[in-house]
Formats: C-alpha cells, sequence, structure tokens
C-alpha cells in the first residue's frame, strides 16, 4: 500500500513542478517593461513623507520639566529623568562620589523601603527601576505594565526623592570600584581612552579625572547624602514619559509624586575646565603583555552647536562610517595593517568632543600604523573628498535617520538631550535639511580646519621591544606613569 501512495505522490510531484515550469517559461516569453541594462537606470518612488512625533512639554509649578509622549501600540509605560548633575562637578578629593551616588541610589533603597525590598516589589510586577550619574548628567528610568504604573511610580519617586544609602550596600558598591580600580591596567582600550582624555583635555579636566583608592575610601554615607541634597531638586530634573497612558491622568499621577516637592535654588553650576590647546607630541605607555600596539592620535573636538557640526558628520562618515570609508579602505582593506580602524571628530553637546583617530596593529607595523594614520588626515586636505563621496555620504546619514526616530521612546530620548543641554526643539526637524544643505567646499574646509596632524598628540601603548623601533625616530618621546596609587597605609 505505502508503494502505491508514493508512486502516486511521485506522478503528482512530477505533474506540479512541470505545470511550475510552464508557467516559469511562459512569463520569461512575456514582453519586460522598462527593463533596464545598469543598476544606475532603476528608478524608485519617492519615500513617503518621515512624520516624527513632537512630545508635549509641561512645567511642574516646582519647575519640573515633563515631556510626554503617548504610544498605546503596547500596554506598557516608561519613563526616564534627567538630572543636572555629573563626575565633572566631583571635588578632586571625592573622585567617585558621583558613581557612588548613581549606584546607592537604586541598591540602597529609600526610608520606606529596604533595597532588597525595593528588588522582591520590583520582580513581582515585572518592572524595572536604573539609576546612574555619568560624566555629565544623572539619569533614572523605570518601565512597567500599563496597570502597575501608579505603584511602580511611587517607588520611583521615593528612590529620587528619599533614598536612605543604605551603609551596607554603599560599602559593597565601593568594594565593587576599588576591584575595578585594580584592573584599570589590565585593558589596553581602557588605558587608551583614559589616557587620551588626559592628553586633549588636561589632567586638570574632571573630564579626565578618575577614582582612586584613596578618594574612594574616603567617602562616607553622610558625602552621598550631601550630594543628592546639592543636586537632586525637581527645578534640575527633567522627566519623559512614553508609552501607554492618558495625559491628563499621568499628569495628575506625576503631580501627586513630586508636586509637593519644595524647589531649589537656581542651577549654577561650575563650568568644567578644558585646556584650549591639545600640546602636540608623542607620547607612550609601556604594557609588555599585549602581541600589538594600540594608536590613538588627535586633539581638541568641537561641540554640536558649532557652525561646522553637520559638515564634520559628513566628514566622520568620509573617513570611518562604513567599510567603504577612507580608513577602512585604505588602511584595513589594502595596507592590512589594521582589522579595527576609526576616526573622526568629536561632537559632544555641551563641551568640546575630542578629534582622534585610532587603530590597533601588530607591534612590527607601529610606525607604518602611525604614518597611515597621519597620511589618512592629511589626505583629506591634499586629497579632499570628492563630489561622489559627499554624495555617498549624505545619502548614508539621511536613509538610515529614520532607525534613529522609529519609535517614540527613541524620538523621546532625543527631545529629552535638548532640553537637558539647552538645544532648540526644533534641532531634529532640521537635522535632515542641515545635511542635504551641506556642499563640498563646507565639507573640505571643515576636515582642514578640524583634523589638523601638525597638531596631533600621538598615543602609543604596547610593548616595549615591539614598539621600540618605530619610536626611536622621533627626538622626544614622553613616557607617561599609569600605575596606580596604593591605598592608605591602614586601609
Amino acid at each position: 500500500m505505502s508503494g502505491i501512495i508514493n508512486v502516486r505522490f511521485f506522478k503528482k510531484l512530477v505533474l506540479y513542478f512541470g505545470y511550475s515550469m510552464a508557467l516559469i517559461m511562459m512569463s520569461l516569453s512575456l514582453p519586460v517593461q522598462a527593463q533596464v541594462q545598469k543598476v544606475e537606470e532603476l528608478q524608485y518612488p519617492p519615500l513617503p513623507e518621515l512624520v516624527i512625533p513632537e512630545p508635549e512639554r509641561v512645567v511642574l509649578e516646582n519647575g519640573m520639566v515633563v515631556l510626554l509622549m503617548e504610544d498605546h501600540e503596547l500596554p506598557l509605560v516608561s519613563l526616564s529623568a534627567f538630572i543636572r548633575t555629573g563626575s565633572r562637578l566631583e571635588p578632586p578629593d571625592k573622585i567617585g562620589i558621583a558613581s557612588l551616588t548613581g549606584t546607592v541610589l537604586r541598591t540602597g533603597g529609600t526610608r520606606k523601603q529596604s533595597g532588597d525590598e525595593l528588588d522582591e516589589f520590583l520582580e513581582g510586577k515585572a518592572a524595572m527601576i536604573e539609576t546612574f550619574i555619568g560624566g555629565t548628567a544623572g539619569t533614572a528610568s523605570m518601565s512597567c505594565l500599563k496597570e502597575d504604573f501608579p505603584a511602580v511610580l511611587e517607588v520611583f519617586g521615593n528612590i529620587l526623592r528619599i533614598p536612605a544609602f543604605a551603609p551596607e550596600k554603599l560599602k559593597i558598591a565601593k568594594n565593587q570600584m576599588m576591584a575595578s580600580i585594580a584592573r584599570q591596567n589590565d585593558d589596553p582600550g581602557g588605558i587608551v581612552s583614559r589616557e587620551f582624555k588626559k592628553l586633549v583635555y588636561g589632567k586638570d579636566s574632571p573630564y579626565t579625572w578618575v577614582p582612586t583608592y584613596a578618594t574612594i575610601l574616603s567617602i562616607t554615607q553622610k558625602d552621598l547624602a550631601h550630594w543628592h541634597e546639592t543636586y537632586f531638586h525637581p527645578n534640575r530634573i527633567i522627566l519623559g514619559l512614553a508609552g501607554d497612558f492618558q495625559k491628563e491622568e499621568a499628569l495628575s499621577l506625576l503631580k501627586n509624586v513630586f508636586g509637593d516637592w519644595s524647589k531649589g535654588p537656581k542651577a549654577n553650576d561650575q563650568k568644567a575646565f578644558v585646556q584650549e590647546r591639545t600640546p602636540p607630541g608623542v607620547f607612550y605607555v609601556e604594557k609588555n603583555d599585549m602581541t600589538q600596539a594600540k594608536i590613538a592620535m588627535g586633539h581638541l573636538g568641537i561641540r554640536r552647536d558649532h557652525p561646522d557640526y553637520y559638515s564634520l558628520v559628513i566628514v566622520n562618515q568620509i573617513l570611518s562610517g562604513s567599510f567603504g570609508a577612507r580608513l577602512f579602505s585604505n588602511i584595513r582593506s589594502k595596507q592590512g595593517l589594521a582589522y579595527d580602524v576609526h576616526g573622526g571628530v568629536g561632537l559632544q553637546w555641551d563641551h568640546p568632543g575630542m578629534a582622534i583617530l585610532s587603530m590597533s596593529t601588530k607591534t612590527q607595523t607601529t610606525g607604518k600604523g602611525i604614518d597611515a594614520l597621519i597620511a589618512e588626515s592629511r589626505k583629506m586636505v591634499s586629497d579632499p573628498p570628492t563630489e561622489d563621496e559627499v554624495t555617498n555620504a549624505k545619502a548614508s546619514i539621511l536613509n538610515s535617520f529614520v532607525f534613529s526616530v522609529d519609535s517614540p521612546s527613541k524620538v523621546l530620548g532625543k527631545y529629552l538631550t535638548y532640553e537637558y543641554y539647552g538645544y532648540p526643539t526644533t534641532w531634529l526637524k532640521t537635522f535632515r535639511r542641515g545635511i542635504e544643505q551641506v556642499t563640498v567646499a563646507q565639507v573640505r574646509q571643515a576636515a582642514e580646519r578640524h583634523l589638523r596632524p601638525q597638531d596631533f598628540a600621538i598615543l602609543v601603548v604596547g610593548p616595549r621591544k615591539g614598539t621600540q623601533p618605530a619610536l626611536t625616530r622621533y627626538e622626544s618621546i614622553q613616557e607617561l606613569d599609569i600605575r596606580i596609587p596604593d591605598p592608605p597605609s591602614g586601609a
């Protein structure tokens, strides 16, 4: 019986494929309309206009700014807070206090719930609350189901307003940070990042400071409470609410949680120091457990509100924005000097970024790697970006733009950033037009102004034996001391 079934199945299969092939042959015999010979001749209909939603801005009586963006696709709500604080405000003898505050703000619980009780509460509701303080801002975020929003919001408010900074949780956070200090010279990439910042911004800049055993050990629960008291006020906080909520109901909940929080003094934070000029030269860090050399070179970059901003976005795309970009094509593909090579002019929101070109290469090609990076920066002037390069860079930037605004939460995150750093709310909507209007001449001029190899500070990290031949050609090399200071005696 099974044999009969198989024969019948086979006959049907033959008939089916025969019929399919007949259809294919018929379709091939039909005339093809608008057939093209080259890819360049293909024509596409215009893309529909990209409509970017804009959050609604509300300011509470105590100065807290709230941005609201409804999204009813899923029964979820997320809330983000930007707090005007950051490690750049740390006193030199308490470096690390911002990071510790950001950690223990959440883990240390509140005056109403311990950290462990908070963990259990959030786990039971499949909710999340996280806090963090970085270099230029503090952040707090929460997410939960729509039905749990009132309860989770209350806990979120308590974390921001009445943290306990439990001593046992502070001790854990300090131990973790000291363990990180002990390992800070293990990763060559970390060394390059840390030491190059010092070269560009200057050792006296808070943007370059790193915690030591002494500064961490000196930080107490009282210090964290004082930091919180100094910087956590409603008029220093921007909230962004996205998700499945109704505006009036959500505002009522926010006012219940934050409305009676007294307004603090007007923000008057001291501007962080950044040296005006990066001293050029060659700098070396000995690390003998490496098989490659890490190279970084550059100088001070710009802020995003600089007139050359849009031109430099294109310059960066041409340099290393894709596998066909200049650094990848010339240094990686043609010369085979590096697998990982990057470069561009840093663009920060409220302080200059860093113009930096970097790569990893074999120790025996350290000299060739340095020469290759310098040559590519010079070529941005001697062999300036072509019209095709600029056109392709623009297309890549504009075509990928949609993926940065393809959800309400992403859009809201951008508006939170603009609000925090004082940029106009039109910044997002004018970005595409700004890119489109840049000329080839402007790209070339920006590259010449902001990529200056004659001003480069060059940093090499690697084993002395392998890198020495490449460095002997320089008259002066400054060796950097990256030894980790010992803990204070009796600690």
